[in-house]
């Protein structure tokens, strides 16, 4: 029996990944409001995860990371699979204006992911073993104008994953790097209320856990959501500036 953890217990695309990887394991959610999980716990349990505990996690507090990660390993053992979900989407318009609101696009979806994931990479580094499972989007790999700050974020987090993965090879420890395209859930279904149709070859929930569980069982380091996206953006990388900045969401 192994521990998956899923920081950011909520998460659509968090739990889900667990789901695939439940059997036979035990899961804990870290999330704000921990005992407000059942839904996601009974999922779990559903799936055949040995057992389901929640623990406090508040991805802003990183002054918390530290003693949380110890929190984790005493209460329930070393962590066999990180899976680090949380983030938020933000205002788009807003974030081009509000300083502060663009500071927290930021600090949740880059500076937070970095603390949290640096501890974990740390300890399975003292034990040579462990899988770290990280959740960048293609709206990284080039960033468009309609969401800058939030894709400048995954930028910069695909990039710290990226050389991350290059450093722990050859440790015993593994990185998964999900870029899945636009995700139709609860993350962006405010966006698509306020009249946002979703881009071309957007994807589940589901999906996007189908796709990173495959690809943690054949050890990858990295997989596009759905695959085809990844020539796509090969190409989307070659058009000129003038032309990338008209493109519609």
């Amino acid at each position: 029996m192994g521990t998956i953890v899923v920081f950011g217990g909520r998460s659509e695309i968090g739990v889900a990944t667990a789901v695939r990887l439940a059997p036979g394991n035990r899961v804990v959610l870290a999330a704000r409001r921990p005992d407000d999980l059942e839904s996601q716990r009974a999922a779990l349990i559903a799936a055949g995860a040995t057992a389901v505990d929640t623990i406090a996690f508040d991805a802003d507090l990183v002054q918390t990371h530290p003693g949380l990660v110890d929190q984790i390993d005493e209460r329930y053992g070393p962590i066999d699979v990180a899976v680090v979900a949380f983030g938020i989407l933000g205002d788009a318009a807003r974030a081009e204006t509000d300083v502060s609101h663009a500071l927290e696009i930021a600090h949740t979806d880059y500076y937070a992911q970095i603390s949290v994931i640096t501890l974990l990479a740390n300890r399975m580094r003292e034990r040579d073993s462990g899988t770290l499972i990280v959740f960048s989007s293609v709206a990284g790999v080039r960033v468009r104008r309609a969401n800058y700050v939030y894709g400048s974020t995954k930028a910069g987090l695909d990039g710290f994953a990226s050389g991350l993965a290059d450093a722990l090879h050859g440790t015993g420890v593994h990185l998964l790097l999900a870029r899945p395209g636009f995700v139709i859930g609860n993350m962006t279904k405010d966006l698509m209320a306020s009249g946002v149709t979703p881009a071309p070859m957007s994807v589940t929930a589901d999906q996007v856990a189908d796709a990173v569980a495959r690809a943690y069982r054949k050890g990858k380091g990295e997989v596009w959501i759905p695959g085809r996206l990844r020539p796509v953006f090969f190409g989307m990388r070659m058009l000129p500036r003038a032309v990338w900045r008209r493109l519609p969401r």
